[in-house]
């Protein structure tokens, strides 16, 4: 497969699961704010923070009202992580490579671009509960994705799409998770309070994972919820589970079926994935919560930087753009 069409592939991947997770974040926020007791404000700042875009916040707002946020995150062009420029990109990405693609995945994730040009022009972000329109963005690229599952070949394009979906997905659980650290714990006097339970409900069901965590733990603890969103082998948004999954990806494209590693990427992704196996939850929270997410973070921009120099060194300048656009 040549390098431009495979990095067209993985970053459509990583730009339709970064567009569904900040549908995710945005939930999980209005969740949030639908429980909250009526005198606690609303905290908007920390989910900027959270999603590694403070500074290019800061540099084009002042404050941190409801609807600038909202249009940060969904709606503004020039921030090159919003959903918007996400989808924008994913559809280009999409363009290049239309030949590689079925009809039916190319017609949705068109229809997906202009979904957002028609929530931009009706000024979405400004309704009293804009949520129906995020939903409806998060079930057309779910849709994709099922279009993918059960229609394309197990060949390299599919196993690229899949490592960008993975990694994506694994950076994104960590911010989602990481948003409960930033937002939900002014102090420490508020944990285990019918207050923090509120808080963990909320995280849960943003990332569609509260029925199927209360069937495996009950009761809502916080050393639980860590240990389910991060360490769960089976939960296919828990970090291990992506870092596994993208690790397979890694291995059949390279062809490298009997263990060991044959490049930077799959040394680098196998030394993730053990440590996260033989991970447990108290040494995480021993550690601290934000630290140790924050270097799992730098780990997997790490992961993504060997992709790239192992599978798509020879750039064009469509290859530069996608790079440019990976979060920090």
């Amino acid at each position: 497969m040549l390098s431009r069409v495979a990095n067209s592939i993985y970053w459509l991947g990583r730009y339709l699961e970064r567009a569904e997770n900040y549908a995710r974040f945005i939930d999980v926020n209005f969740n949030l704010m639908q429980d909250l007791p009526i005198d606690l404000k609303e905290q908007w700042h920390p989910l900027i923070a959270a999603t590694g875009d403070l500074d290019l916040y800061e540099k084009k707002c002042k404050g941190y009202e409801r609807n600038e946020v909202l249009f940060f995150l969904g709606f503004d062009a020039e921030n090159p992580n919003s959903m918007l420029s996400t989808i924008k990109n994913a559809r280009e990405n999409a363009r290049i490579i239309r030949e590689n693609l079925n009809k039916e995945t190319w017609e949705k994730a068109n229809e997906l671009y202009y979904m957002m040009q028609d929530g931009l022009e009706k000024k979405v972000w400004k309704k009293e509960d804009p949520r129906p329109f995020f939903e409806k963005v998060k079930n057309q690229i779910l849709l994709i994705y099922g279009i993918a599952d059960s229609s394309v070949a197990r060949v390299e394009g599919w196993y690229f799409r899949q490592l960008g979906q993975y990694l994506e997905r694994a950076d994104k659980t960590s911010r989602i998770l990481d948003v409960k650290y930033h937002i939900l714990l002014p102090s420490d006097q508020q944990v285990g309070t019918p207050l923090d339970f509120l808080h963990w409900m909320a995280l849960l069901k943003s990332v569609t994972a509260f029925n199927t965590y209360r069937r495996l733990y009950g009761n809502i603890e916080s050393a639980n919820v860590v240990e389910f969103l991060v360490l769960n082998k089976y939960f296919p948004r828990s970090i291990y589970y992506c870092i596994k999954e993208a690790e397979k990806c890694l291995h059949n494209i390279s062809g490298n079926l009997g263990g060991g590693y044959m490049n930077s990427s799959e040394k680098a992704i196998g030394e993730l994935r053990s440590k996260l196996e033989f991970a447990e939850v108290g040494e995480i929270i021993g550690f601290g919560l934000h630290e140790y997410l924050d270097n799992l973070q730098l780990k997997i921009n790490a992961i993504s930087n060997n992709v790239d120099a192992n599978f798509f060194r020879i750039r064009d300048n469509h290859t530069h753009q996608n790079q440019t656009q990976t979060q920090s």
